[in-house]
This record gives structure tokens, C-alpha cells and sequence, in this order.
């Protein structure tokens, strides 16, 4: 039978709520043994042969995933990887840019990515560095190989609320993207293009008038992205606002949530 929270908090914790544990309550530290796999045996009130038991039975509870919260991240991680798993990599380079390297006897696609460049290898996608990129980076990064588009950028700007089926994903693109950057911003103009600087970005104002800043970032080689800004005015009661617009082909190489995911990235070397 599966030990539920309320099979752990009656039958197995000693419900003193003590807080050797390191949570407030029993109940909460039983919340977070089902849903994240947190150690029984961090009660350290419990006997060894209580663990024994019911540590056996949690491990089979979890094998299973019954009431184990969801890694998003790995899961979007395995389908774009499996969106990949049959490309040619000798057919990228025409498609997404990069040069393709020989490297030990194996075909590496070098990528620029931002002011630096990633490597791609048959089974796997790098910092120049060797070391990895974060899963969110590698989803968006494995989704732009699968995506199967060949258009370059053609210069035609578009609000991501524009692209056909973003109505989901348009608060998320706000909630996480825009109005953090704003908040993080407001009054500090010249350090957001310092900042879109640091990763090549273009200063692009003088040809987007209604825009306090406007900044060319190129994260990948067809998909570049406009960020622009507009500082606050306190006398005329103006908040900041900032807005990602991307060009009309981006939906060629970027399925919808890969672009929110894109974004997200670039807010956070931003605000680094």
C-alpha cells in the first residue's frame, strides 16, 4: 500500500511537530518525504527498524512516481532530446548557423550563443567550457535543433502575443520576463544596456524612436531578439515597461514555449 502524507505523519512520525527535522510541523516534513523524496531518516527520532521498513517501501512509492512532484525541467528535457535523437548533424549548420568542426574523428557543431559560443556533439550540448547549460538552456537548445526551419531573420518585428497560439504562455512571458526586468530597471537605463552589452547586444534606439532603449540580442544566429525599454517618469506618473519583440520567423526555429523559455534566460543574464 502507498504511505500517503497521512500514513506517514499517523502511523510513522512521532507528531511532537519538535522541529529536529528542520520543518515547523510533522505534517509538513510528511508532505515533503511523498512529494519531493526528502529523507525519512532526517526524523532523527525514529528507530532503525521503523526506517528499515518503511524506507524500503517509500523507494518502490517513488520508482512508481505515485504522489512524487513532477520535474518539469527533466520532462521537457527528455521529449526535446527525443524531438532530436534522429538528426544529422552535418545538416544543422544550414539550418541554425554554427560552423562544423572536426574534432577527434567526430562532427562538433560550434554555435554562437549570446557574446560566446556552445558546442554540439551527437549526444550532448555544452558551454564553450565543457561544462553543461542549464536543463531549461538544453531544452530550448535541442527543441531549435528539432524544429526543422531554414528561414535567416527577416528584419520584421513582432510582439510575442502576436505569434499564433501564445495566448497561454503570455502571462508567463510577463509574469517572468518583462516585468522583472522592468521592476529590476526602473531608473537604471544606462545599466540595462550595459547589461545587453555584456551579452552583444546592438543599440538599436535611434532606429526604434517610441523607445527610451533599444537593444539587438543575439542569443542564437537565426533567432535574435529586440529588447525594448521604456524608463519611468515619476512626474508624469509613468511606470517602467519593458517589452521582448522577436523576429517574424522565430516560430520557424522555436516552438512557442521554447521562445518563453529563451526569454526567461535572458532575463536572468540580465539581471546577473
Amino acid at each position: 500500500m502507498a504511505l500517503s502524507v497521512v500514513n506517514i505523519y499517523r502511523d510513522i512520525l512521532p507528531k511532537t511537530n519538535c522541529g529536529d527535522c528542520g520543518f515547523t510541523t510533522c505534517l509538513a516534513f510528511a508532505g515533503m518525504v511523498v512529494s519531493e523524496k526528502h529523507a525519512l531518516d532526517n526524523c532523527p527520532h525514529l528507530a532503525p527498524d521503523t526506517l528499515k521498513q518503511y524506507k524500503k517501501e517509500l523507494t518502490d512509492q517513488y520508482a512508481s512516481g505515485k504522489w512524487v512532484k513532477k520535474d518539469l525541467a527533466e520532462e521537457a528535457l527528455k521529449w526535446a532530446i527525443e524531438r532530436a535523437s534522429s538528426l544529422d548533424i552535418h545538416d544543422l549548420p544550414g539550418r541554425i548557423g554554427g560552423e562544423l568542426l572536426d574534432i577527434d574523428g567526430h562532427p562538433v557543431l560550434k554555435l554562437p550563443y549570446f557574446n560566446d559560443h556552445i558546442t554540439i556533439r551527437a549526444n550532448s550540448v555544452a558551454k564553450a567550457d565543457g561544462t553543461d547549460l542549464t536543463r531549461w538552456e538544453q531544452v530550448f537548445m535541442y527543441n531549435h535543433m528539432a524544429q526543422g526551419g531554414e528561414k535567416k531573420p527577416a528584419g520584421n518585428w513582432k510582439g510575442f502575443i502576436e505569434f499564433p497560439n501564445t495566448v497561454s504562455k503570455a502571462k508567463s512571458m510577463r509574469d517572468q520576463v518583462e516585468i522583472p526586468l522592468q521592476d529590476a530597471f526602473k531608473g537604471r537605463i544606462d545599466d540595462l544596456a550595459g547589461a545587453a552589452s555584456g551579452l552583444g547586444g546592438v543599440d538599436m534606439t535611434l532606429d526604434f524612436g517610441s523607445a527610451d532603449l533599444a537593444m539587438l540580442i543575439r542569443p542564437l544566429p537565426r533567432v535574435p531578439v529586440m529588447l525594448m525599454f521604456w524608463d519611468e517618469d515619476q512626474e508624469d506618473g509613468f511606470e517602467a515597461h519593458a517589452k521582448l519583440l522577436f523576429d517574424e520567423t522565430v516560430t520557424e526555429h522555436l516552438d512557442i514555449e521554447s521562445i518563453v523559455f529563451l526569454s526567461e534566460r535572458l532575463r536572468q543574464l540580465l539581471c546577473k
